[in-house]
């Protein structure tokens, strides 16, 4: 047999015993150059893209170098690609002017494209609370709805183990994840507050549990008395809250106490102050001028004192 007719006869058999599965694995995973207007972001996607100076310099490096590692994306049924992975890089390119972007194509189901999602984005060093506390909820909804431990039927016991398959990959324990699941119950002012630091992790949780209703009272009692919640202070609310005694007025009094480092602070509501002062003056004008005319006050008594 000539050398030529043994060469398509083995390619033939190649062909022949490859599955089908392979090679679509083959085709999908090759980069392509997708126009960057056909590129939409994930739905709900958790994790912010900010213009920050870490954006500025990944725009400084794509218009330097281009997007060297390839986005992956999935085809939408309405058309054009949802990213899955790449939603910072798809922004840098986009400020850079770039018209295409590479991109591998996958086809992933909804609960496969999560858990890619999620995990590629828990790699990065910064993520804030409330990215963790959405990113972990939509990945223990994969989890459940893939069928993770099927085998068990018990409606308590399944999400448990869930949540220590997350604990274990990101590191911590399963207990700490459903405390940061819990910040998705937080409405969005006050979540801000958390990934600002203005509200601890653990009074945060705790004030998870208060209604919508009854957080948007506490976040006007604590603008009113400018404190930020202590962990004891937002258990006690957590447990009047349970049983029926939370008001706004219980939460002022609350968020007004002395606390052992604020011993001399003096708490002043919010709707008091309003009175002495124009609309437009933010809390900090009002604070300058009621130290400017204290000042005043205390050179006036100075002067009579040395009469």
């Amino acid at each position: 047999m000539p050398k030529s007719s043994l060469s398509v006869s083995l390619k033939g058999a190649d062909d022949i015993f490859s599955t089908e599965e392979s090679r679509q694995e083959q085709q999908r995973e090759q980069v392509q150059q997708i126009p960057i207007g056909e590129l939409f972001p994930f739905k709900n996607h958790p994790f912010k893209v900010l213009d920050d100076e870490s954006m500025q310099r990944t725009v400084e490096s794509v218009e330097q170098y281009g997007v060297l590692s390839p986005l992956i994306a999935r085809p939408r049924p309405e058309g054009g690609y949802e990213i899955i992975s790449g939603h910072r890089r798809q922004h840098a390119a986009q400020l850079a002017g770039l018209d295409t972007l590479p991109v591998i194509v996958r086809n992933m189901d909804d609960d496969a494209a999560v858990l890619l999602m999620v995990d590629s984005n828990l790699q990065r060093e910064n993520i804030l609370p409330s990215e963790r506390a959405f990113a972990y909820k939509m990945k223990l909804e994969a989890l459940k709805n893939q069928g993770a431990r099927s085998d068990l039927t018990s409606v308590q016991v399944a999400p448990k183990l869930s949540t220590e398959k997350i604990g274990e990959e990101v590191g911590m324990s399963k207990d700490n994840v459903k405390r940061y699941i819990r910040l998705t119950n937080l409405v969005p002012e006050l979540l801000d507050m958390v990934d600002e630091k203005k509200i601890a992790f653990n009074p945060a949780v705790e004030l998870s549990y208060l209604d919508e209703a009854q957080q948007r009272d506490f976040l006007e009692a604590m603008n009113d008395t400018q404190n930020a919640p202590s962990l004891s202070q937002a258990q006690r609310l957590k447990k009047l809250a349970q049983e029926g005694h939370f008001s706004y007025d219980v939460a002022f009094a609350v968020m007004g106490e002395e606390k052992k480092d604020e011993l001399d602070k003096v708490v002043i509501k919010n709707d008091t102050l309003r009175k002495y002062f124009p609309r437009s003056y933010t809390p900090k004008q009002m604070e300058d001028t009621i130290i400017k005319l204290l000042d005043q006050w205390q050179r006036k008594q100075q002067r009579q004192n040395e009469r």
